[in-house]
């Protein structure tokens, strides 16, 4: 996916583990696993501005656009 999430680089900038930013933001250990390890589709923005919240930091700080990721296939609709 060509949208990377930089959860694991703000949370060592932070000095915050995976269990504190989970007890901060009341988000499973799994589901803040699956954004740490860019396997999430989607995120809320709630859940986003929490994590800001919690990292004290911006939302372009935690997502990042890298051209030529896995795209999907194009698909012909005409």
């Amino acid at each position: 996916m060509p949208i990377v999430v930089n959860l694991d680089v703000m949370m060592a900038r932070r000095k915050m583990s995976l269990n504190e930013l989970s007890q901060r933001v009341d988000i499973t250990l799994a589901n803040l696993s699956i954004l740490k390890n860019n396997r999430a589709k989607a995120v809320r923005f709630t859940t986003l501005e929490a994590i800001c919240r919690a990292l004290d930091c911006q939302p372009g700080d935690l997502l990042e656009y890298v051209p030529g990721e896995d795209h999907p296939p194009a698909v012909d609709c005409g």
